[in-house]
């Protein structure tokens, strides 16, 4: 197989340097805009690893690329604003695409906070009969977040469920980064996108629709030394891809956001630094949401200022496959002294950068395959779980 990574920032460095250690793949580029930040992401790694400058919004030289390096796969890890871009660049050029992130959402124009208005990945599916026809595989919101939550969803209806009744994604931490009154782990800009959007929720009765910000707080204890962390709603992929393939009553997502978090968050929205369009400023057209991102520290840049753990996964509650009730809370735990020590990158990035990876061997070695636009839980999970284990980086189930 031979890959090409688009983004160099934390995530598309730590899946370049996850391959080098792991030996994989017979040919991988990695290309960013800024090319030195593609240099540094391949320096050091042999002779199959490549660096090359690319502006993510010119289809033609991605074309070109694409091309030219005889690429088979490509790995989108830039912000979601690029995914329509490539996406449909990949399908032009015949090769397999992956995402950790899906295509942008736009709210109900009229009732934001209660009806769906284009949701996250809609602009992906509507192509998705031409990627069928061509036989070529789109996986998207193949991250940790969607992604490996959206494996344990499929592993808990195939194996460990008759019928469920709510499937909960619900992320935490105890991390902190020292230094920094406040500082993100990961994109501000894809983070302010996720918070501020009205949250999606699915029902089965109902289908998906949508609540204020922030709505439904709850305590969630979550396992590797983190404890009891308040989640709230969060707008995210995978309430958007879950009902597709797996039946189930209800399905949310809950991020675990601090008090300090939130407050930021809020008055970026009230000062209006939350928005992508551009204003003037002093003569130069600037978007506030990039004035903020290009404010606080790099995410990939904090790895030894951070302490603590992170935490993913996903809630099942329904009867199990000996028809008594059960509840179970498959997780993946990361702790960041420890991705710092073997990978060179803080535990978000690399917990991110590690599910497209075990993908993209899967899709090499045959054990996963399909044609048109696919969220992981459309496919076996029991490959997926095993090659994260074979890897050493392993997942948990409690029972709850």
């Amino acid at each position: 197989m031979r890959v090409l990574v688009i983004g160099a920032g934390g995530v598309g460095s730590a899946v370049a340097g996850t391959i080098a250690t792991w030996n994989l793949f017979e040919r991988v580029v990695v290309a960013d805009y800024d090319l030195a930040k593609a240099q540094r992401a391949v320096a050091g790694k042999g002779e199959r690893f490549a660096a090359y400058r690319l502006n993510a919004s010119d289809e033609v030289a991605l074309l070109q690329l694409i091309d030219a390096e005889k690429i088979t796969a490509v790995l989108n890890v830039l912000d979601p604003r690029f995914v329509m871009n490539i996406f449909t660049a990949c399908l032009k050029a015949g090769v397999t695409y992956l995402d950790t992130a899906m295509s942008l959402s736009t709210p109900h124009p009229e009732h934001p906070t209660t009806m769906s208005g284009l949701k996250l990945g809609d602009e992906q599916f509507a192509l998705e009969e031409r990627w069928r026809e061509r036989g070529q595989l789109a996986l998207c919101g193949i991250g940790i977040e969607p992604g490996m939550s959206d494996v344990f969803a499929r592993y808990a209806a195939d194996d460990l469920f008759s019928s469920i009744d709510e499937i909960g994604v619900r992320d935490g931490s105890n991390m902190s980064i020292r230094g920094y009154d406040f500082a993100p782990t990961f994109s501000i800009w894809t983070t302010i996108e996720e918070c501020l959007n009205p949250p999606v929720i699915y029902e089965r009765e109902r289908g998906w629709f949508t609540t204020e910000p922030f709505s439904e707080p709850e305590i969630f204890h979550f396992p590797g030394g983190i404890g009891d962390v308040e989640c709230v709603n969060v707008e995210h992929e995978e309430v958007l891809l879950i009902p597709r393939w797996i039946d189930a009553g209800r399905v949310t997502f809950k991020f675990g956001l601090d008090e300090q978090f939130l407050n930021v968050l809020r008055t970026l929205h009230t000062l209006g630094l939350d928005s992508v369009k551009e204003v003037n400023v002093n003569g130069k057209l600037v978007a506030p949401r990039d004035l903020v991102a290009a404010c606080l520290p790099d995410p990939a840049q904090l790895g030894e200022r951070i302490d603590g753990s992170t935490c993913a996964g996903t809630w099942v509650k329904g009867t199990g496959t000996d028809g008594s009730p059960r509840e179970v809370y498959l997780y993946h735990v990361v702790d960041n002294a420890w991705s710092m020590k073997e990978f060179g990158a803080q535990a978000v990035v690399w917990q991110t950068a590690l599910n497209p990876v075990v993908a993209l061997e899967l899709l090499d070695s045959g054990a996963w395959s399909g044609t048109g636009v696919l969220g992981p839980e459309a496919l076996p999970a029991t490959p997926f779980l095993d090659l994260v284990n074979a890897h050493g980086c392993h997942w948990g189930l409690e029972e709850r």
